[in-house]
């Protein structure tokens, strides 16, 4: 099974302004989502992972697809 590494910027904490993680590449991108969410301590559920760009990401594909499409810095919105 193979790993893709995100790095999340999360503009909400200045001690530590970005995490990064380690992932299977087939699992889904909510996962990710639902991770940053926990440690920006906000609902998953109204909260968004964008590109370097501003464009946001599809939860609703893989890790693996999210990875290839957009690289793998990314911002916590």
């Amino acid at each position: 099974m193979s790993k893709v590494s995100f790095k999340i910027t999360l503009p909400s904490d200045s001690w530590l302004p970005y995490k990064a993680l380690s992932v299977l590449e087939s699992t889904p991108f909510t996962a990710v989502l639902k991770f940053a969410a926990e440690e920006c301590k906000v609902s998953a559920a109204t909260s968004a992972i964008t590109t370097n760009d501003r464009v946001g990401i599809n939860p609703a594909q893989t890790n693996g697809n999210v990875f290839l499409k957009h690289g793998s810095e990314l911002n916590y919105s």
